[in-house]
């Protein structure tokens, strides 16, 4: 029984609070009327736009990714024969 507790309290995810102040009226409004039209409170509907903000990446980190993938470790003659691969093949 404490082995699987264990087990389980590790696939878990550590919560923490956030508070946000100074949100103007006007977003808090509209952030309320979105979450009433979902059917959530305030709180679940922000914890949803904050997940799924944080899941999309930036165009910073796609152009980090790319480049990191770029510049991968190709010699002159592994483009060469890429190169000589596509036009034999065309």
């Amino acid at each position: 029984m404490q082995l699987h507790y264990a087990c389980r309290a590790a696939k878990m995810q550590l919560m923490t609070a956030l508070t946000i102040r100074d949100v103007p009226d006007d977003t808090l409004a509209t952030l309320k009327a979105r979450a009433a039209r979902a059917g959530k409170s305030l709180q679940a509907y922000a914890l949803d736009v904050l997940v799924g903000e944080a899941s999309r990446p930036t165009l910073a980190e796609v152009a980090a990714r790319a480049e990191a993938e770029a510049s991968a470790s190709l010699s002159t003659s592994d483009v060469l024969a890429a190169i000589h691969d596509a036009r034999a093949g065309r």
